[in-house]
């Protein structure tokens, strides 16, 4: 796994551990507000790494063949450590997603922020490029000691 680990942060891709989904709250699923990122957790593995609690609510009116976004973590003092892809995969209309996604040979401790640098991916579920929408009107929050933002 460790190994699996490492060549996904070499490729810059990670790709969810565990998903569940489940309804999304009214009060966030309101149709064509946008989407909204959260970060939930932010605990150690055993092997020393950081592993990332996500929650995603698709909140347009459109459900989502494929959501991926690019981050930047950096360090305490400011600095960029990595750029890794989060993808969330299929986002169906007002619901709510939850992935495990593990930053390999990076503890908690080291991270300081992480912002959503780009989006890597936003196909409807027809096909259609919805890139725009899922960056302008994307929000984001967080729940940990971690900056999250754009």
């Amino acid at each position: 796994m460790a190994r699996i680990s490492a060549a996904l942060l070499a490729a810059a891709c990670l790709v969810p551990l565990a998903v569940a989904a489940q309804e999304a709250p009214e009060t966030q699923s309101a149709p064509g507000a946008g989407i909204l990122l959260e970060l939930n957790g932010a605990v150690p593995t055993e092997a020393g790494d950081c592993r990332l609690t996500m929650v995603t609510t698709n909140r347009l009116d459109a459900g989502l063949a494929r959501a991926a976004w690019q981050v930047a973590i950096f360090d305490p003092e400011g600095v960029v450590q990595a750029l890794p892809i989060l993808d969330f995969g299929a986002l169906a209309a007002g619901k709510t997603k939850v992935a495990l996604f593990e930053l390999p040979q990076r503890p908690c401790d080291g991270i300081g922020r992480i912002i959503v640098n780009d989006v890597a991916a936003c196909q409807a579920d027809g096909g259609d490029d919805l890139g725009a929408a899922c960056l302008t009107g994307l929000e984001t929050q967080s729940r940990v000691q971690i900056d999250f933002g754009l």
